[in-house]
C-alpha cells in the first residue's frame, strides 16, 4: 500500500445548496427569503444557490437580503451565487451595483458547475 495512500485525510463530498427563491421578493417577504438563505449557510456548506430563476421582481428589501444573506455565506466559508436572466432583477442589481459583489449565474447548470467567477454572467452594458 502506498505511505501517501494510508496518510492522505478525506473530504467530505460537500453538495451546493439550492434555495428557490420566489417571483417577487418585496418587503412583505424579503425577510423570509433571507432567514431561508440564512438557514441553507450550514456546517460544511460550501455553495448557497439562491434560484431566481422564477423571479421576475426585486426591491431594494429583497437586495438587502441578498446581501445580508452573502455577507453571512462568507462568514461561514461559503459562498452565495444568484441565478437569473430576468431583465428587471438583473437591471436592479445592476442600478445598485450589487452585480459587481455577487456572483451572477443565467442558469442553475452553470452557478452548479463553475467554481468561480470565469462562468458568472456579466452585468448589462459591461461587456
Amino acid at each position: 500500500m502506498d505511505n501517501n495512500a494510508r496518510n492522505a485525510t478525506a473530504k467530505p463530498l460537500v453538495l451546493p445548496e439550492i434555495v428557490t427563491l420566489p417571483g417577487e421578493i418585496d418587503v412583505t417577504n424579503a425577510h423570509s427569503v433571507g432567514d431561508e438563505l440564512l438557514a441553507a449557510c450550514g456546517p460544511g456548506v460550501a455553495v448557497v444557490i439562491a434560484d431566481m430563476t422564477g423571479t421576475a421582481f426585486l426591491d431594494s428589501s429583497g437586495v438587502r437580503s441578498l446581501l445580508l444573506a452573502s455577507e453571512h455565506a462568507a462568514q461561514a466559508n461559503a459562498e452565495l451565487r444568484l441565478v437569473t436572466e430576468s431583465a428587471a432583477v438583473l437591471r436592479v442589481l445592476a442600478i445598485t451595483g450589487v452585480d459587481r459583489l455577487l456572483k451572477i449565474y443565467p442558469n442553475l447548470q452553470a452557478a452548479l458547475t463553475n467554481p468561480g467567477l470565469a462562468g458568472a454572467q456579466e452585468a448589462p452594458g459591461d461587456g
